[in-house]
């Protein structure tokens, strides 16, 4: 694969929310997209001395218990439990693999703590070892979507809670109506844990909704 080539492939990527992972328990109704996870994970896995990162995959571990779902699951998103990451990496010389692996593994669990998801294991493969670092490729642009303008009184109780950078349209209108469930679409501020920022949201929602309503938070992007 050329450089271009692989640079095309990384914005694609990037630009793909994928899937919806479940953030905390089954009672948070909280979701965020695979492409925000794997953003964050990639950063950290890039941190580790002697770590190149490759191909990462977050999903249900098989071997976990699945909770109730007292509130709906969105389209495309994993019911909440227990979940696993799967990544491969090169190593670069100059480090003992069991040593670089569990430093990868402890920081790949503290980053998805960090974000609110719920890891019970990290699977890693080495793909290859390298002699020296490989030259960066350029890094793919982030996907620059603007918040779109919304006069919705849900959005706007949102858009007052610490930590939301916005809400979004990636996956839908930033507010969806059902007959009896309300779904909310956003970004969260980068640095601030987006389970607690969904939470507050939730709860601003819900208020706003007249608190009959189920109502759940999708997180698009982190910004």
């Amino acid at each position: 694969m050329t450089t271009t080539e692989g640079w095309t492939a990384a914005v694609r990527d990037r630009l793909a929310p994928g899937r919806l992972l479940p953030l905390g328990t089954a009672e948070d109704g909280a979701w965020i997209t695979e492409r925000a996870v794997r953003q964050a994970l990639d950063r950290t896995a890039t941190a580790v001395r002697g770590v190149v990162p490759g191909r990462l995959q977050v999903g249900l571990d098989p071997d976990g218990e699945q909770g109730p779902e007292p509130l709906p699951v969105p389209p495309g998103g994993l019911p909440p439990g227990p979940l696993r990451i799967t990544a491969d990496f090169r190593a670069v010389a100059g480090r003992p693999l069991p040593e670089l692996t569990e430093e990868l593994r402890t920081a790949l669990l503290g980053a998805a703590d960090g974000l609110g998801l719920t890891v019970t294991g990290v699977d890693l493969r080495v793909t290859e070892l390298l002699d020296a670092a490989p030259e960066e490729e350029p890094a793919a642009p982030p996907p620059g979507r603007p918040s779109p303008a919304t006069d919705d009184p849900v959005a706007l109780a949102v858009l007052r809670v610490e930590g939301v950078a916005g809400v979004t349209d990636a996956l839908g209108p930033p507010v969806r109506r059902g007959p009896d469930a309300l779904r909310v679409e956003l970004a969260v501020t980068a640095g601030r844990r987006p389970l607690d920022v969904a939470r507050a949201a939730r709860n601003a929602a819900t208020a706003a909704a007249g608190g009959a309503t189920a109502v759940t938070v999708l997180v698009s992007e982190l910004r």
